[in-house]
Parts: structure tokens; C-alpha cells; sequence
């Protein structure tokens, strides 16, 4: 995968897997731009607000002229029914859903041919736990903007989603039930998610649009009852 003097824009990418995705691209010769709400030595803004993307994206454009690949990583706000107000749900679409959708809007007519958009979505966008709403509501909305806008694009950039499920950002090592509960054996780390956002940005991917990728150590994929392989339900009041 060769990605020498490719441009690279990665939303969130200070930390975590934003971090890990830009640190991989990086390696293999790409220039890489990155936004996050964090200090740094990079473009600092918040990314639910319309100016801060329209000035990050005029940014890009005056000093590459174009982008090849847009990463949508960053992070909404994770609250739930019972505490989460109007204005922090509104907050988590804007940077879980508004911002990819109006970043992808922005570098439209600066894509090259054969670019690709990665949106990082969880697999929360089909499981949940209580009171998570905001984030929830959030990663369900980029994976259904993921296939619109893969047909939008048709012919010019591809459109694929990612949803991971346990990734621990420290790189921690985990043994017992934590590891042994996931089909793969392990928790997931950085770089499980990085691996994939680069083949699908790869010509390796090139026949692949519109598609949602669920790494999750098959967690989703695992049936659970009572008293199934030692899993017990605790009936909770909340």
C-alpha cells in the first residue's frame, strides 16, 4: 500500500485510534492534516462548530490544493436519556454526523480520483448499552451517511464505515473473562482499526463502496442468554 505524497485528513486524530490511523499513514509516506479539540501541533478546533470546518478544510485546500483521503474519527459525546440535554445530544450529532457529512461537502470538488472517505462509526450503531443515547444516536447516523454518501460519490471516491467494538487506546493487554468473553480471544487495540482504514483506502479496496466493517472481535456476533457460558442477568432497577 503506497501512499507516498498522498494527503491524508484525519478528524481527531490526536489520540487514540485518530492517532493510530495518522501515525500508519504517515509511515507509509503520506502528508497527513489533522483536526482535534485537543492542543498540539496541529489545526486545535471544535468540530461542531460550521466555521472551524470551513476554515481547517481552506487550510488543507491553500496548501495541498486537494485531498485523497478524508478520516472521520473523531469522537462524540457519550450520554444517556436520563442525563443527556437537548444541547449535548445536539452537540454529539454535530460532531458525530454533521461534521463528516459537511467536511465530505467541503472537499468535494478537491478530491482526486480514486479517493476515499473512512468514517469511524462503533458498533453501537447496532447494540447499546443504557444511557448512551448521544453516542449511540451518533454512530448509527454516520453508518447510514456512509452509504449515501457512497452513491452520491459514485465513479469519484469511495465511501466505506468502520465500527469497532472493545479497543483499548493504552494498548493494554487484558487476560481473563475480558479476553476470553470475545470470540477473537483478546480486546482490540489502535491498530486493529488503522489496519483496515488503510486497505480500504488502498486500490487493494478498490471494488468496495458503501460498505460498513464491523471489527469487533465478533462480539456482535456472539448470542447471549442467562446461564449461557457462565453469563449471568442481573435483573437492575435503572
Amino acid at each position: 500500500m503506497d501512499f507516498k505524497d498522498k494527503v491524508v485528513v484525519v478528524t481527531g486524530g490526536a489520540h487514540g485510534i485518530g492517532k493510530a490511523i495518522a501515525d500508519s499513514f504517515q509511515k507509509e509516506g503520506a502528508t497527513v492534516e489533522i483536526i482535534d479539540i485537543a492542543p498540539g501541533n496541529h489545526f486545535v478546533g471544535d468540530i461542531s462548530k460550521k466555521e472551524v470546518l470551513e476554515e481547517f478544510a481552506a487550510s488543507v485546500i491553500q496548501k495541498h490544493g486537494h485531498a485523497d483521503y478524508l478520516i472521520n474519527n473523531a469522537l462524540p459525546l457519550m450520554k444517556g436519556i436520563r442525563d443527556c440535554s437537548y444541547e449535548e445530544f445536539q452537540y454529539a450529532l454535530e460532531v458525530g454526523v454533521t461534521a463528516p457529512f459537511y467536511l465530505s461537502k467541503l472537499f468535494s470538488n478537491h478530491f482526486t480520483n480514486g479517493s476515499a472517505i473512512i468514517n469511524i462509526s462503533s458498533s453501537r450503531d447496532r447494540m447499546s448499552q443504557p444511557q448512551t443515547e448521544s453516542y449511540t444516536a451518533a454512530k448509527g447516523g454516520i453508518s447510514s451517511l456512509t452509504h449515501a454518501l457512497a452513491i452520491s460519490f459514485s465513479g469519484k471516491v469511495r465511501v466505506n464505515s468502520i465500527s469497532p467494538g472493545w479497543i483499548d487506546t493504552d494498548y493494554r493487554i487484558y487476560d481473563g473473562a475480558h479476553a476470553t468473553q470475545q470470540p477473537a480471544g483478546r480486546v482490540g487495540n489502535p491498530m486493529d482499526i488503522a489496519n483496515m482504514v488503510l486497505f480500504l483506502c488502498s486500490e487493494k479496496a478498490g471494488f468496495i463502496t458503501g460498505e460498513n466493517i464491523c471489527i469487533d472481535g465478533g462480539m456482535t456476533r456472539q448470542m447471549i442468554y442467562h446461564g449461557d457460558h457462565g453469563w449471568i442477568y442481573n435483573v437492575s432497577n435503572e
